[in-house]
């Protein structure tokens, strides 16, 4: 039976950066990645390669970048004064966290710094790449009506923490 909509699928996971087979994210020999298919919690082009899959399937996926974080945008890059990191030892490359327009916490790379001003880049740092998911579809199963209305995984576990922590791969991180 191919995964359906409100569903609850449960998958482990390996994605790599298809230009330089480097290994970018996974989470085998971790808690699976849960998420509910139809709700956006993954990135869309490994969602829809993942519809027709049943579980126990194993599959490549090649998802382009404009179907996983989207190409990367020159304009999303911004000087900011060095002021506004103040107790922050910064180092070219790190990742830091700030906020968009709607509040929402995002990653942003530092590219750059002198004694005045900072150049960061708000690109998503999988922005313009193409990504090759080798995945295992571990389970899944109707979601519960809480589950739909919120579109996030309920974990009941007896009260013991279940170790997963949303996961990754489109889940805007």
């Amino acid at each position: 039976m191919a995964i359906e909509e409100n569903y609850v699928v449960s998958m482990e996971y390996e994605a790599y950066d298809q230009q330089t087979q480097e290994l970018v994210d996974g989470n085998i020999g971790q808690a699976p990645l849960e998420f509910i298919m139809g709700k956006g919690n993954i990135i869309p082009g490994l969602e829809n390669g993942i519809k027709e899959l049943n579980v126990g399937d194993k599959s490549d996926i090649m998802v382009k970048a404009e179907d996983a974080y989207g190409q990367y945008n020159d304009e999303a890059i911004d000087n900011v004064p060095k002021e506004q990191f103040s107790g922050i030892d910064l180092t070219e490359g790190m990742t830091l966290y700030g906020q968009d327009e709607a509040g929402q916490t995002i990653p942003v790379i530092v590219q750059s710094f002198n004694d005045e001003v900072v150049t960061i880049d708000y690109n998503h740092p999988m922005a313009g790449k193409d990504l090759m998911f080798s995945i295992t579809i571990i389970s899944t199963r109707a979601a519960t009506d809480t589950e739909i209305s919120t579109g996030q995984v309920a974990h009941d576990h007896g009260g013991e923490s279940c170790g997963t922590d949303g996961g990754s791969c489109g889940c805007s991180h």
